[in-house]
């Protein structure tokens, strides 16, 4: 039972992220993305495969809030989850010069937000299965 009781968090945490990942990049930075491309010379990525990749990408972001969930406190899981996936990913982006910096005033409040919500879904359910 409890198997199916993580599989569910992390389905959950995934959609949590997936949707919050949709609306921040799709709905409200997607012009600043286009144009820095546009800039760049280059086409930003939106093919099916490319978004196929980032929705693997936030079932796995789940999958790993949900296991540090279980070792660390909610809003050490939150800080810790939120470096390693945004802060390290922004680093790679931005050497690779294909990040606009323009995005981060909207880009960190929003990300810390998602980390912290996806935290706050594996530690809820780290708590109904004591």
């Amino acid at each position: 039972m409890q198997r199916y009781r993580g599989i569910r968090t992390v389905l959950f945490a995934g959609i949590w992220i997936n949707t919050s990942e949709f609306v921040r990049n799709e709905l409200l930075l997607k012009s600043y993305w286009v144009e820095h491309y546009r800039l760049l010379g280059m086409t930003f990525p939106s093919e099916p495969l490319n978004a196929i990749l980032w929705v693997v990408w936030g079932f796995l972001f789940a999958l790993a809030l949900f296991v540090i969930s279980r070792k660390f406190s909610l809003m050490q899981t939150a800080l810790i989850s939120w470096l390693m996936a945004f802060v390290l990913m922004w680093v790679v982006a931005w050497n690779l010069r294909v990040f606009p910096i323009s995005i981060l005033v909207y880009a960190v409040p929003l990300s810390l937000l998602e980390a912290f919500v996806g935290s706050y879904i594996c530690h809820g359910a780290a708590k109904r299965e004591t």
